[in-house]
C-alpha cells in the first residue's frame, strides 16, 4: 500500500506495479500533492518550456495506472503498525492490509492564515523560493520569517530579484550567526524588524503589495510583486507517528540514504521524510527508492 498521491506517491506507484506488486495508492485530500498549488513548474528536467503542475501530476498517475496500479480516492485516517500484514482503515470505512506499506504523505507549508493568502496562493504567494523564485527576476519580494529557512529563501532570491524585504516579527533573527552574516551582505536585502503582516493586497492580476503592522502601532503599505511565506513546513506523519520513529520537528526518519523507517516493513518517501530538499524531483526519486526497498523486502521475505 502506498499513502499519498503526490509525486513521491505516484512514483512509488509506477515502479511498484512494474514490479508486480499490486500497489493499492490512497490519494489523500490533495491528488497532486503540494506541486499543485504552484502554477508553472519551470525546474522539472523534460520540459524545457516548464509545465503546469496539473498535467505533470496527472500525466504521473496515468503512467501509475497504465502499469497496473490501484489508486483511489481517500484519506487513510487510522493506522496499525504493530504487525505485518499492516492495518489501515480509509474514510470512508473500509478496512485493508498490507504486507509493505509506503508513507508519502508529504508536508504542509505553514501560512500566517490571512484569507488573503490563500486568495492570492499561486498568483504570488508562494511557500518556496526554489520553485518559483524565477518569476520575480528584477522585481521586488518580501519574505515573512527570522529562522535560517528565512534567511536562506532572502539570499536567494536576493540573486534574483531587485529588492528583497524580509518581514520580522522581532528585533533579532532567530537564524544562525552564519546565516545573519550573509543576510547582513547582501545589499538588496532589507530587514523590516518589528514588523507583521496585516494583508495581502493585489488585483485580479495577482499581488501588489502587503500591508504591516510595526509592534510600536504604525501601520504601511509596501509595493511587492510576491510575498513568500518561510515559516516552516509541518510533516504529515502524525497518523504514523505513534509506531515509527520521528524527529524533533515531526518528520519521519529514514535509516541513511534508504527508504527504511523504524518499522520493519514500513518506508517513507517526499516530503513527509525530507526536510532540507521539498523538491518535486526529489520527491519522485524517493519515491523509486521505497518502491525499489519494499520490493527487496517482499522478496526477502517470500
Amino acid at each position: 500500500m502506498i499513502v499519498g498521491g503526490g509525486p513521491a506517491g505516484y512514483t512509488a506507484a509506477i515502479y511498484a506495479s512494474r514490479a508486480a506488486l499490486s500497489p493499492v495508492l490512497y490519494e489523500g485530500m490533495e491528488p497532486g500533492g503540494q506541486l499543485t498549488t504552484t502554477t508553472v513548474v519551470e525546474n522539472y528536467p523534460g520540459f524545457p518550456e516548464g509545465v503546469e503542475p496539473l498535467p505533470l501530476m496527472d500525466g504521473m498517475r496515468a503512467q501509475a495506472l497504465r502499469f497496473g496500479a490501484d489508486i483511489r480516492r481517500g484519506v487513510v485516517v487510522k493506522a496499525d503498525l504493530s504487525a505485518r500484514p499492516f492495518k489501515v482503515t480509509v474514510d470512508n470505512g473500509d478496512e485493508l492490509e498490507a504486507d509493505a506499506l509506503i508513507i508519502a504523505t508529504g508536508a504542509t507549508a505553514r501560512y500566517l492564515g490571512l484569507p488573503s493568502e490563500l486568495a492570492y496562493r499561486g498568483r504570488g504567494v508562494s511557500a518556496c523560493a526554489t520553485c518559483d523564485g524565477f518569476f520575480y527576476r528584477k522585481k521586488v519580494v518580501a519574505v515573512v520569517g527570522g529562522g535560517d529557512t528565512a534567511c536562506e529563501e532572502a539570499t536567494y532570491l536576493a540573486g534574483l530579484a531587485r529588492q528583497v524585504y524580509m518581514i520580522v516579527r522581532r528585533d533579532v533573527l532567530r537564524a544562525s550567526k552564519a546565516m545573519q552574516e550573509r543576510v547582513a551582505a547582501t545589499p538588496n536585502i532589507e530587514i523590516l524588524w518589528n514588523c507583521q503582516t496585516q494583508e495581502v493586497l493585489g488585483d485580479e492580476e495577482g499581488v501588489t503589495g502587503i500591508r504591516v503592522a510595526r509592534k510600536d502601532g504604525e501601520v504601511f503599505e509596501l509595493a511587492i510583486d510576491g510575498f513568500f511565506l518561510a515559516i516552516g513546513h509541518h510533516p504529515n506523519a502524525e497518523l504514523f507517528s505513534p509506531w515509527v520513529e520521528t524527529d524533533a520537528e515531526g518528520y519521519i526518519v529514514t535509516d541513511g540514504k534508504t527508504s527504511r523507517t523504524s518499522v520493519e516493513g514500513v518506508f517513507a518517501a517526499g516530503d513527509v521524510q525530507d526536510p532540507r530538499y521539498r523538491q518535486a524531483i526529489t520527491a519522485a526519486a524517493s519515491g523509486c527508492r521505497a518502491a525499489l526497498d519494499a520490493e527487496k523486502f517482499l522478496l526477502e521475505k517470500q
